[in-house]
């Protein structure tokens, strides 16, 4: 069975940045695509951002294009969101998981706790 760690959220001014770390316990997280995915309060889950098993391919949903960048050490079995330019938008507690493609929110695992991320206008 695979656990999510997700860190590194926290309270933000507008244009800030944060940097997300997912850790993972189980070797077959690094064997599968992997993904961000966000959550703010009465919305549905978002997929926000999909890195591939190689990590050579990317995805990123339109409200965070050229702001938030995806990347990925499966040695460590870690993924990562740098976030840019951040916007009062973007806050959401922030989770990732494994996907089946890079491009599509289907999930592999149970979700972690998350990291909330909270940016102030």
């Amino acid at each position: 069975q695979v656990q999510l760690v997700e860190s590194g959220g926290g309270l933000v001014q507008a244009g800030g940045s944060l940097r997300l770390s997912c850790a993972a316990s189980g070797r077959t997280f690094s064997d599968f695509p992997a993904g961000w995915f966000r959550q703010a309060p009465g919305n549905e889950r978002e997929f926000v951002a999909g890195i591939s098993w190689g990590g050579s391919n990317t995805y990123y949903v339109d409200s965070v294009k050229g702001r938030f960048t995806i990347s990925r050490d499966r040695a460590k079995n870690t993924v990562y969101l740098q976030m840019n330019s951040l916007k009062p938008e973007d806050t959401a507690v922030y989770y990732c998981n494994a996907v089946h493609r890079y491009d599509a929110p289907s999930v592999a695992y149970s979700w972690g706790q998350g990291t909330q991320v909270t940016v102030s206008s």
